[in-house]
């Protein structure tokens, strides 16, 4: 949301012109709703870049230069991704121009919003430490919706992107009853206690909603064994658990540094 702020704050400078792929076929770079804004000199956003983005940024700076008569901008424009454009994809994007201001901040924001919820994941991190910390910011530009919890006090960082929300709960797996449906869950606490207590939680939920696509744990593969004979004692069987991922991150990566663990779990998160 920092991005809309700036947005709106510009506006208040000089008009734009939001670009909005209203359709998109076949093989490109974006789908549709995907938006941009393009002032005289400078634009926020992107439809894929490339020459297709080079020619719409052109289309709408000459919007911007015919007169505002409160009318709308002439039809939706197609743009086909083929020798023309010097580009081969294939494919072709239907763009629609208008023309904003700083009085279209809320229509703006219900635009981003629906965007956002279409678009970006949610995911729960459970654990504020090294590799926790390393993840939210390789996750800063991913589109995940990040709920970060911990049941210590004062972990967190003063500084966090804008699409992280930290949460503090004791106990930790508290938190897991209401967690958004089809979140991914990621468990990396300092305590292997808080851990299996998070997961045991979790497969308790997966029983009752089958809702979490995805349940990681950090560990190795003798912390698992070692959980899935005490998760066995609490009840849960061999299939309930195997809908656990641990250890997590792609495989191939070896490195244990907190920020190559973080890149590896990032693109595991990706893949799924």
């Amino acid at each position: 949301m920092h991005g809309l702020k700036s947005f709106i704050a510009k506006l208040s400078l000089e008009p734009a012109i939001w670009i909005t792929v209203i359709k998109a076929e076949g093989s490109v770079p974006r789908g549709a709703g995907t938006v941009m804004a393009v002032f005289a000199h400078e634009f926020m956003g992107t439809i894929g870049g490339g020459h297709l983005e080079y020619e719409a940024i052109a289309e709408a700076r000459l919007c911007l230069k015919t007169p505002d008569t409160g009318m709308p901008l002439p039809a939706d424009k197609r743009f086909a991704l083929g020798p023309s454009l010097g580009q081969c994809c294939g494919g072709a994007l239907v763009l629609k121009f208008e023309r904003v201001s700083a009085l279209d901040e809320a229509r703006l924001l219900n635009i981003l919003q629906s965007q956002i919820a279409a678009r970006f994941q949610p995911l729960t991190l459970f654990g504020g430490g090294h590799v926790g910390k390393a993840l939210i910011q390789v996750l800063a530009p991913l589109p995940f919706h990040v709920r970060w919890i911990d049941s210590r006090d004062e972990i967190f960082p003063d500084d966090v992107p804008p699409q992280v929300v930290c949460e503090h709960s004791n106990p930790v797996q508290a938190a897991v009853l209401d967690l958004v449906p089809q979140s991914r869950v990621l468990i990396m606490s300092f305590s292997h206690a808080e851990d299996l207590d998070i997961v045991a939680a979790c497969l308790q939920r997966q029983r009752q909603q089958k809702d979490l696509p995805f349940i990681g744990l950090i560990g190795s593969a003798t912390k698992w064994a070692t959980f899935k004979r005490r998760l066995a004692e609490r009840g849960f069987s061999e299939a309930e658990c195997a809908q656990v991922t641990c250890p997590i991150g792609v495989p191939g990566i070896t490195g244990k540094e907190p920020e190559v663990i973080a890149v590896a779990v990032a693109a595991q998160l990706l893949q799924a």
